[in-house]
């Protein structure tokens, strides 16, 4: 893998099966630019329009890199690699600044990630993390109506379907005629699914 594909040694903070999540840092720019300007990564976000590296270093990176106190100084966003390959992002971040009582799931990985089962490995390590270690009581994802792989980690990762709606967004892209969807899971609903 090139340079760009290369994610920094950091401390991880987390551990799965295949791939170590750390906080991002100042150093993951053309990680981030990379994964952002590929038109397949970004097609249910921006309708495949990458987000210019400006974008990236002034809004993308500071939010990525943002700790949560409510979280006990965690990050809301971790980047993934397996061995010293970047592999993409994972979201858990509070819908509210302040209050760990709802959080937000999602990824986002390179194209050549996919399809390996990392979107799920890693969403089940941290909804795990966010019942077990956070005081989290509900998780919350979502997604076009039309991106059938992400609603498929959010099953496999024990999210279940809320509700379909549509959004006021600034532009159309392929598919939003069809809306968003919502999935979710308690902290109640997790406990009485969890295998012993």
């Amino acid at each position: 893998m090139g340079r760009v594909d290369r994610l920094e040694a950091a401390e991880p903070l987390l551990r799965t099966a295949r791939m170590e999540l750390r906080p991002f840092t100042g150093h993951d720019e053309p990680l981030i630019v990379a994964l952002d300007g590929d038109p397949e990564v970004m097609r249910y976000l921006t309708g495949g329009r990458p987000t210019p590296p400006q974008a990236v270093r002034e809004r993308a990176l500071p939010r990525l890199m943002r700790r949560y106190a409510c979280l006990g100084g965690l990050p809301g966003f971790w980047a993934a690699r397996e061995g010293e390959a970047f592999l993409g992002w994972f979201e858990l971040r509070p819908v509210q600044d302040d209050s760990a009582d709802t959080v937000e799931l999602g990824y986002r990985l390179r194209r050549d990630a996919w399809g390996h089962g990392y979107a799920t490995e890693g969403a089940r390590a941290l909804v795990e993390l966010a019942f077990t270690g956070l005081g989290v009581q509900r998780i919350t994802a979502n997604t076009m109506t039309v991106n059938a792989g992400s609603r498929r980690v959010m099953e496999k990762s024990g999210l279940v379907y809320v509700r379909t709606y549509f959004g006021d967004w600034p532009e159309r892209i392929d598919g939003s005629e069809h809306g968003e969807v919502e999935y979710e899971m308690t902290h109640d609903d997790w406990r009485l699914r969890r295998p012993e």
